[in-house]
């Protein structure tokens, strides 16, 4: 029996790229760490490039050659090969099979017969998004060629992939599976007492439940037979007393999983949080907002496997020995058709188990898009409207659900055969019980009394089966999260190696930039190159130019944002990246251009990070920023709550807010980026007058386009494509008349 061609299922909605990398090598007898490869490729939250695929390949062992190809020629070529399909997703080639008598076309195409060889042959794909599928020439050509074709070229885009004697030597780092069921039990351990009452409440339970089959025997076989009316009442109240008590005991137990399950997810999601917040800033610019919200919801999975579908099915399976073995004492042959039936049962659902799997990624990426989309119809309702583009994003969201849609169709399919099938067998099982029950009683081998026990015995223990099968799926779904939730729990934290660094800011010494190049992830174009500079300490360096030059990526690398790729940043004798992270920002002050306004006080949006509002600084804070006026105007003053990201505010006066944030830290270092566009000409020439006595002994960077915020600047720096171009004072640059000087034209011509 041939070998079935790997698949695996693409995690996120970008994942394809790296995924496909991991099925050819798979393929080739090696399992790769996606991480890993995410990290070759550089996937971003657009994806993976095709030259970024290619060196992450190389990385690997393999020999790669990227290609434009008919479907003729890529007949020809090396298998498995990576395809570019639909113009914004990868799958893997892996055969093309050719139908009988396509073999008698070649043969004859070779003694001068022309056939079109490609029209009855099967593509065999191995996709990422959807599995291992079949098509035939038209459909993948639709697919390949279709949607890459331009007016130039009819060719499909694709990577050829051959293995090397490199990649088979090459160890590679497994799949973790360090955030898993056994660091889960920490959640659940730290209960012990919760654990104890409900383990007590089951136990009692099962002997309730034991005890009701002997007592329907006894009703017909002692009760009825002996016409005892009393003897019946006995028993009646015996069951209303077993009734009530099983009644308490599960109100208990739904009051202790309450509180259970409760203190486990807000400790699941709270060391979730710690973790995202512990992340770099890199990772956020890779991952998609629907994704991390999807993980969020994730933890609800496995909560619930940690607590009410474990201990469920714990009680499930208790009852079943303890039934089972009433059943086999009643009669062996009648336990071994439930026993049958039973396994039967399990085998029919579990046959299900790795479509319901694949199904369950391929919702997690619709629906982790959809929630992308409708977060971006929300926050972009104003440029929705002010361009009419009401109908054109109501479509591409209604594109997304037409997607899931058929992701749920598939499910839904998949559920009712699944059920349907098992219902048979579950019928057919209790039908056969029946009839062998009756005919035991019309052989005297059993009572009426047994009979009714044994059906009543069989009716309970069908519900222990089904909650057992409902938790194997809900096992399988916290499978799938634990391995969506261990992508980020496995990431390295920016503050991994904070023990080997020091807390000692060297504030008072320069910032030296030493030939530092970088470029950002999924890109091969460097935003800076070679770049070197001294930033003086105590004095105001400005950086100017044009936009895309590299202002804001050079301010990022300054804050420990991202690292160089190459050279080094140093403050003093010290190299930035050997001084922690929680230091260096506790002695910097930032504003940035897309600084963010919470949902909280204008105070607390002031003295963010602090438990305590001095405020006397609180009020000095706002004076500098020239947003004191604004407050006192309030009824609620500094108390007054502004909405989500400065709802109510005007861009100005945001700014000014975020400007009176850097002041309140009163930190040693300044970070400006654009921190006074958005101001009118009054306010910041106000402002900038009280921040030059503000920055006094501080070392201050700024990044500006206005003359005015630069031109008193101890040095002012211009940056052109990412080189240093200028350096030198407004006046030594004017004098220059190089792009410094034309700039400041520029803008006093803007000014005229």
């Amino acid at each position: 029996m041939l070998k079935k061609f790997p698949n695996f299922i693409q995690a996120d909605s970008k994942d394809c790229g790296p995924t496909c990398l991991k099925i050819i090598s798979k393929y080739y007898g090696k399992n790769v760490n996606i991480q890993e490869l995410r990290n070759y490729s550089e996937t971003t939250r657009e994806g993976s490039n095709l030259l970024l695929l290619s060196d992450a390949a190389e990385k690997i062992g393999f020999r790669t050659l990227g290609a434009k190809l008919s479907v003729v020629e890529l007949d020809e070529m090396p298998m498995p090969c990576i395809l570019h399909w639909n113009n914004n997703h990868y799958v893997v080639l892996y055969e093309v099979k050719k139908l009988k008598f396509e073999k008698i076309k070649k043969k004859l195409g070779r003694i001068g017969f022309k056939f079109d060889l490609s029209l009855g042959q099967v593509f065999k794909v191995s996709d990422p998004g959807r599995g291992l599928l079949e098509y035939n020439k038209e459909e993948f050509t639709k697919s390949w060629i279709g949607n890459n074709a331009t007016d130039f070229t009819q060719d499909g885009i694709a990577l050829l992939i051959e293995s090397t004697p490199k990649f088979f030597e090459s160890e590679f780092e497994q799949d973790r599976k360090g955030f898993g069921f056994e660091m889960l039990s920490k959640y659940v351990l730290r209960y012990k007492s919760f654990l104890v009452q409900l383990a007590i409440g089951l136990f009692a339970s099962s002997i309730l439940q034991l005890i009701i089959p002997f007592l329907t025997q006894s009703i017909v076989d002692i009760g009825i037979q002996n016409q005892n009316i009393n003897f019946i009442y006995l028993i009646l109240f015996a069951q209303l007393f077993l009734f009530a008590g099983k009644t308490g005991l599960e109100l208990i137990r739904s009051w202790i999983l309450l509180h259970l399950s409760t203190r486990i997810n807000i400790s699941l999601i709270s060391d979730f949080f710690i973790k995202l917040m512990n992340l770099p800033i890199s990772f956020f610019d890779v991952r998609m907002t629907g994704d991390i919200m999807q993980r969020i919801n994730d933890h609800r999975r496995i909560e619930k496997i940690l607590t009410s579908s474990s201990l469920n099915v714990l009680f499930s399976v208790i009852n079943m020995f303890v039934m089972g073995g009433v059943l086999a004492y009643y009669n062996i042959k009648i336990f071994f058709v439930f026993f049958v039936g039973s396994i039967l049962y399990f085998g029919w659902i579990l046959l299900f188990l790795e479509r319901r799997k694949d199904l369950d990624y391929k919702r997690f990426s619709q629906v982790s898009e959809e929630q992308s989309k409708v977060m971006e119809l929300i926050n972009g309702m104003q440029e929705i409207k002010l361009h009419n583009a009401e109908k054109q994003k109501r479509w591409g969201w209604e594109y997304v659900q037409a997607r899931l849609f058929k992701v749920s169709i598939k499910g839904l399919v998949l559920e009712q055969t699944q059920t349907i099938g098992s219902s048979v067998i579950n019928e057919l099982k209790n039908i056969l019980i029946i009839f062998l029950s009756a005919k035991l009683v019309i052989e005297g081998e059993i009572t009426l009394g047994m009979m009714l026990a044994i059906s009543s015995i069989v009716g309970s223990l069908n519900g222990p089966i089904i909650q057992i099968i409902e938790f194997v799926r809900e096992l399988q779904d916290a499978k799938i999260a634990l391995a969506r939730l261990s992508e980020i729990h496995d990431k390295e934290d920016e503050t991994d190696h904070e023990f080997l660094q020091t807390n000692d800011v060297p504030f008072n010494d320069d910032i030296k930039i030493d030939n530092i190049s970088y470029r950002y992830l999924g890109s091969d174009v460097p935003v800076l190159k070679n770049l070197s500079l001294i930033i003086p300490a105590k004095k105001i360096t400005a950086i100017v130019g044009t936009s895309g030059s590299g202002k804001t990526t050079l301010m990022k690398l300054l804050l420990k944002f991202y690292e160089p790729n190459e050279g080094e940043l140093n403050i003093g004798s010290t190299k930035l990246k050997n001084i922690s992270q929680k230091a260096w920002r506790s002695n910097i002050g930032t504003v940035m251009q897309e600084g963010f306004i919470f949902s909280d006080t204008i105070a607390n949006n002031i003295a963010i990070g602090v438990d305590k509002v001095d405020k006397e600084r609180l009020a000095y804070a706002a004076d500098v920023a020239n947003i004191k006026e604004y407050i006192s105007s309030l009824p609620l003053g500094y108390n007054s709550k502004i909405g989500s990201e400065g709802l109510g505010m005007s861009t100005g006066q945001k700014q000014r807010l975020l400007i009176a944030r850097a002041v309140y830290k009163n930190p040693e270092i300044l970070f400006f980026d654009e921190a006074t566009s958005a101001l009118d000409a009054n306010n910041e020439k106000e402002i900038m007058q009280k921040l030059d006595i503000f920055f006094k002994d501080k070392t201050v960077v700024v990044i500006a386009h206005r003359l005015s915020t630069v031109m008193n600047a101890d040095q002012i720096v211009v940056l052109d494509k990412g080189k240093i171009i200028e350096i030198g004072s407004h006046s030594a640059l004017v004098e220059q008349k190089g792009n410094y000087f034309e700039l400041v034209r520029n803008q006093l011509q803007l000014g005229n």
